[in-house]
């Protein structure tokens, strides 16, 4: 599920909230002899892990057979939600399957960071700063890779 990587981030992006765990509770803590409350999970963590399901698949499927390929204990209920909200979002797309739906990412990893890119820059007016800064703070290699890409140079 490497390809889940990276793409995991705030609410802000196309992907929006992921789901949590539940929230800590205010009541005792450890040292009252009480278990450690839960850890909520990062934004999106679920929804990106999600997507590395459909990713590595080379078929739609069900949220029972994502279920069962994420490996975690995850109700089917949950898988189905995140699967709602990734189609309500256009990241996936689904077809009917039985009494219910299977679904398939609409695009690969690459191409779903560069639609949060985009994504991130609409939201400014100013977008000549946008892009300049983000130039500014690319390494050497990634500013030739650009470069070679706007020239069309580039693979």
């Amino acid at each position: 599920m490497s390809q889940a990587q990276g793409i995991s981030s705030g609410d802000p992006d196309p992907l929006g909230p992921g789901e949590t765990s539940p929230r800590p509770d205010s009541g005792p803590g450890p040292e009252s002899g009480s278990a450690p409350s839960a850890e909520r999970r990062p934004a999106g963590e679920l929804e990106s892990t999600v997507l590395a399901a459909l990713w590595a698949a080379d078929t739609p499927l069900t949220p029972g057979q994502v279920q069962g390929a994420l490996g975690a204990p995850l109700a089917r209920t949950t898988v189905t939600t995140i699967l709602t909200r990734l189609y309500e979002k256009g990241t996936v797309a689904r077809t009917r399957s039985g009494r219910g739906f299977a679904y398939t990412p609409t695009e690969d990893a690459p191409g779903l960071t560069a639609r949060r890119m985009h994504s991130e820059l609409q939201k400014e007016e100013d977008r000549s700063t946008v892009l300049a800064r983000f130039v500014s703070q690319l390494t050497d290699e990634d500013e030739q890779l650009l470069r070679e890409l706007l020239d069309g140079d580039a693979r």
